[in-house]
């Protein structure tokens, strides 16, 4: 008896010829759905490879929808943006990013249409036009949305590549001297001479300052209780909630020599009430952040410091100065509402003047110990 014939294993998908004598090739994905080959062969055999190897990919659940990715990409990120319950700051920020650097280079493309080289390009332009902190920032969110894509099956991979292209080098920030703090705390006037001088001496973020309240103070103790923060968004609206981090609530200790600054302002300037807020305008109203800007650059001005630096900049200041008394870094932490060591070291600065005060201790140090040892007397006479 003859031996039966072994079957031949069905082909996957269709071919067929057309009329421009290429070939075109079809298959039934896994969706139940018909779908065409993106591009059309030169031979019969090259159109079957590529079926072949879209079989393959089923097979090992390998297989993407190859329409997913036509989505939108714009809809997709604002999409994105809403489904992260991100924090108002937060949202304020990445919608900055989309809006000025990242929209208007891939707002009108579909995702499946940002390829590695375009992202690449699109970098490349950006750090002409704008600064490389900006940059790397962007592509970290222009990343994660595409991440996204990725876990929703909507990309193959992210073509967000590019090493290291998120990581930011922000040149130090300048700190001023003690003197000039009082500089600029004199230009900017007896209204908001106060916030100057603790935006440095306790290290407090604007938006902490701004929801400063009569009840924050603690004149017998000379410490300000820190609850909540009022952020102001791009749109002038301030948003009060907790601080930036969970270490923001926090007691500062003040120099005693604020204290005569805390009751002046306190009788001249700050709301009645035990909630009365600590600084506002002229006629009453919070401080905003346009108009204490204009008086911020005159005082700048005036007082001679340099045109970047920033009130910000008075938290670095203040930080450094607490960390020159010889503080640990954990009392650092605490003081500067920081939950993490890397924040604090960011904020941290090594001045000439430390190094010089470590380089004399160590001295200090080794002459000392030099000369209770009998053992070397080469050490000893040297130092």
């Amino acid at each position: 008896m003859a031996g039966r014939k072994p079957q031949r294993r069905r082909e996957f998908g269709t071919t067929r010829k057309l009329p421009s004598s290429r070939w075109q090739a079809r298959y039934i994905g896994p969706d139940g759905q018909r779908y065409t080959a993106p591009e059309t062969f030169e031979t019969k055999s090259d159109a079957q490879e590529w079926l072949n190897l879209t079989r393959a990919d089923i097979e090992r659940n390998h297989w993407r929808d190859p329409d997913a990715g036509a989505v939108n990409f714009e809809k997709f990120a604002l999409r994105w943006m809403q489904e992260r319950g991100l924090a108002p700051t937060t949202l304020d920020r990445y919608d900055g990013l989309l809006r000025l650097h990242i929209l208007p280079t891939f707002g009108g493309k579909d995702l499946d249409d940002i390829t590695p080289p375009s992202v690449r390009t699109w970098r490349a332009e950006r750090l002409k036009a704008t600064g490389a902190t900006t940059v790397a920032k962007s592509y970290r969110l222009l990343k994660a949305i595409l991440q996204t894509a990725v876990d929703d099956d909507l990309l193959r991979s992210n073509p967000c590549r590019i090493k290291g292209a998120g990581k930011e080098e922000a040149d130090e920030r300048p700190t001023a001297t003690i003197e000039q703090v009082f500089d600029l705390a004199d230009a900017m006037g007896p209204r908001w001479r106060l916030m100057v001088l603790l935006g440095a001496f306790a290290s407090l973020r604007p938006e902490e300052l701004a929801e400063l309240r009569r009840h924050s103070v603690d004149l017998d103790e000379c410490s300000l209780r820190i609850t909540l923060a009022s952020p102001e968004l791009t749109n002038g609206r301030r948003v009060t909630g907790d601080p930036k981090t969970r270490a923001g609530k926090r007691t500062v200790h003040l120099p005693e020599f604020l204290l005569p600054e805390l009751r002046r302002h306190l009788q001249w300037f700050a709301e009645k009430g035990p909630d009365g807020l600590l600084f506002v305008g002229e006629k009453g109203a919070p401080f905003r952040r346009s108009t204490f800007g204009r008086k911020w650059r005159k005082a700048r001005s005036k007082a001679g410091v340099p045109d970047n630096f920033r009130f910000y900049d008075l938290r670095h200041t203040g930080n450094t100065l607490a960390a020159d008394t010889g503080a640990k870094l954990k009392d650092l932490m605490v003081r500067a509402g920081q939950s993490s060591e890397r924040a604090q070291l960011i904020y941290q600065h090594s001045t000439a003047k430390h190094q010089r005060k470590l380089a004399k201790g160590i001295d200090a140090e080794v002459r000392s110990q030099l000369r209770g040892a009998s053992a070397d007397p080469r050490s000893v006479r040297d130092a």
